[in-house]
């Protein structure tokens, strides 16, 4: 079944309005006709089944048969603080990091960054990322679209995470795998939590005793030394069994 997302403004009481690329997406793409079935999320947790009704010129109007609470969010929001990769492998982190489950993802410039975005290429990049956790967010059936924060310093995301319940920073010197094991079993459902990931050549060791000092709790993946985007995957996976209710 094809799923889409709205703002409430486009939700009536029968009917709902999909406009923007999405009508061109569902009448040129996917060639929907009237009377197929669909279901639309408007962002804050209510999904509707819906029969596509007609088109206009430029919008969809979609007839609502049911309403329902969304199921698919997991019960914490977490925060995937990612040190800024080479090349375009943020857009696969983005799309994977969607699919499991994440509720935001903070791109981070951390002092081994190799990639340097001025403004402009940053918000263009942001842009990006932004589309592709929708198309994500579409594919995996998510109730919200996560969102893809403008890049942060480094202090300026252990700033926004001191405002979270829980923060993980997986780090290879962390202690074995039975503490990483019993720090995992205390996450609770409704907590916030926050991952952080370095890029290509991980964090530096100060980077590291700031992150601790401001609370964070060093976990460890095992005795390889995963990729930058295999790491923050790992670790949402690891969250996703944890947390699922």
């Amino acid at each position: 079944m094809q799923h889409f997302f709205v703002p409430s403004s486009q939700v009536g009481e029968a009917e709902i309005t999909i406009k923007g690329s999405d009508v061109n997406h569902m009448r040129n793409v996917l060639r929907m006709k009237p009377g197929e079935i669909l279901s639309v999320c408007d962002g804050n947790n209510c999904r509707y089944l819906c029969r596509v009704k007609e088109y206009t010129e430029d919008e969809a109007v979609l007839a609502i048969t049911e309403r329902q609470e969304n199921d698919t969010e997991l019960p914490s929001k977490i925060y995937l603080f990612q040190g800024l990769p080479k090349q375009d492998k943020m857009e696969l982190i983005v799309q994977k990091a969607v699919e499991l489950g994440v509720y935001q993802v903070v791109p981070v410039v951390t002092k081994r960054c190799v990639v340097r975005l001025d403004e402009k290429k940053a918000q263009k990049k942001k842009e990006r990322w932004q589309e592709i956790s929708k198309s994500a967010a579409k594919q995996s059936g998510r109730g919200l679209i996560p969102e893809v924060t403008s890049v942060l310093s480094w202090r300026e995301a252990l700033s926004k995470a001191q405002e979270l319940d829980v923060c993980l920073i997986p780090y290879e010197l962390a202690e074995g795998m039975s503490e990483t094991k019993e720090i995992l079993a205390s996450l609770k459902p409704g907590q916030s939590v926050g991952v952080f990931i370095g890029p290509e050549g991980g964090f530096e060791k100060a980077e590291i005793l700031e992150a601790l000092e401001s609370g964070a709790k060093a976990v460890t993946l095992g005795r390889r030394i995963l990729r930058t985007e295999t790491a923050g995957i790992t670790t949402l996976s690891v969250l996703m069994f944890q947390l699922e209710e």
